[in-house]
């Protein structure tokens, strides 16, 4: 008798701790998630309606698809022809916002593909594998993405173009995308990188 309670209260004990490892890999998953995805993390609960083991499920299906993508290096002239198109996408934007953004919008669809995401075709696909090497920054491609299909107001569209910018620059320079370091790492003598897109540029301002 003495030896089924036993062997009753070790049972007991390792169903215990085993619910209390799997409550803790389950708390530590989501912590995961929420440090990796930042804003795409609260983004996702937001648009499952609160469900946050949904949203968890849905970020984690991206990491298994994208997780080991390899980022594809530029050439040097690629790099710089990103640039020069990126710049003279922002001096468009003074006389043609609507046109500005849309070809902006393609820009970065071209970019992302050729440093090995997903085609810009697939919009969803490319941007479910951005979010995952860099979720500090692709709410500003998806808000250009959106201003470059609908008929959004000159202002929308303006912050539209400033906000996909960390991305760009993150994707041109190829380093891995830090939300407290959007510049590249050659600015002008005012500390504005030579593509930045002011409200003055939005304006039509000559000063």
């Amino acid at each position: 008798m003495f030896t089924v309670v036993v062997i009753v209260v070790i049972a007991i004990g390792l169903a215990a701790l085993l619910y209390t490892g799997r409550g803790r890999a389950r708390g530590s998953g989501g912590r995961g998630l929420k440090r990796r995805f930042g804003p795409e993390y609260d983004r996702a609960v937001a648009l499952h309606d609160g469900d946050v083991r949904a949203a968890e499920r849905e970020l984690g299906e991206r990491v298994k698809r994208h997780g080991s993508l390899q980022e594809q290096p530029l050439s040097p002239e690629a790099r710089a022809d990103y640039v020069t198109q990126w710049a003279a996408a922002q001096e468009q934007f003074v006389e043609t916002p609507q046109k500005a953004v849309t070809e902006a919008d393609a820009l970065l669809a071209r970019l992302a593909r050729d440093r090995g995401f997903p085609d810009g075709e697939h919009f969803e696909e490319q941007m479910a594998a951005l979010s995952v090497h860099h979720a500090a920054f692709v709410q500003g491609y998806r808000s250009m993405h959106a201003a470059a299909r609908d008929q959004s107001g000159t202002e929308e569209m303006r912050e539209a173009m400033v906000e996909s910018r960390s991305l760009f620059e993150a994707l041109v320079i190829e380093r891995p995308a830090d939300p407290d370091r959007h510049r590249p790492p050659s600015p002008d003598d005012r500390g504005h990188a030579p593509w930045a897109l002011s409200r003055r540029h939005a304006k039509g301002s000559s000063t």
